[in-house]
């Protein structure tokens, strides 16, 4: 083979080459992790709000656990939903009795433009939780300084580990809890964070309500692409 064909085929040995790492990394892989609550560090990207920020006497923590049937540790979002408000509170609330873990802001945004599903791996305790994602603010008149948020009813089976599959269509647009009359559309590829909360009043049919105590671990959070 002479030098110049030497060249000519080495040459296009890389093209096809490149060509194929590029359509390989155009298809997304169909799952992507988000959150995986495998240690006290990954904890440290979230945190705690409840009602007792603005009188109200609920209470919440997040700490590891490390269950017997998975692998590995699982996060356990547990406290006390209390309907009661602190009567010396400067604060005029409306409504008490929530608790919730947010996680800090991604550095920038995540993009999930190509999946259509949020899974959540939990083990519930008969309560309805509250998924919400979080995204850049389009929706809201641009002097808020609040993300856009976008909520969806998650329930488990008490004490059994069960994996949540919430398709993002099913996200609502809510302004400060309150779901908002108009349609509009989800920007998955701008992504700023997540929460997951739990009301004292309010859920699916058939959910345990009320004041007391919750608890729901939490082992991953992931995206899906379950459409082709």
């Amino acid at each position: 083979m002479s030098r110049f064909r030497g060249l000519w085929q080495a040459s296009l040995n890389a093209t096809k080459r490149a060509l194929t790492w590029n359509l390989e990394n155009l298809v997304p892989p169909n799952e992507k992790y988000i959150f995986n609550f495998s240690s006290a560090e990954e904890l440290k990207r979230w945190h705690l709000y409840s009602d007792s920020e603005y009188g109200g006497l609920s209470s919440a923590s997040l700490e590891i656990q490390n269950p017997v049937n998975v692998s590995g540790c699982t996060g356990l979002f547990s406290g006390n939903l209390s309907l009661d408000v602190n009567e010396s509170s400067r604060w005029n609330i409306k409504r008490s009795g929530f608790c919730g873990m947010r996680s800090k802001k991604f550095d920038g945004f995540i993009d999930l433009d190509a999946y259509d599903t949020v899974a959540l791996k939990l083990k519930g305790d008969g309560r309805c939780y509250i998924s919400t994602i979080y995204t850049e603010n389009w929706v809201n008149s641009p002097g808020q300084q609040e993300d856009n948020s976008w909520q969806a009813f998650v329930f488990v089976p008490k004490d059994n580990w069960y994996i949540s599959k919430i398709p993002l269509a099913r996200y609502l647009p809510t302004w400060r809890g309150n779901v908002i009359d108009a349609t509009l559309e989800m920007n998955p590829a701008r992504i700023v964070g997540m929460s997951l909360s739990v009301n004292a009043e309010g859920g699916v049919p058939g959910a345990r309500s009320g004041p007391g105590d919750f608890r729901i671990e939490i082992d991953w959070i992931k995206a899906l692409r379950t459409q082709s």
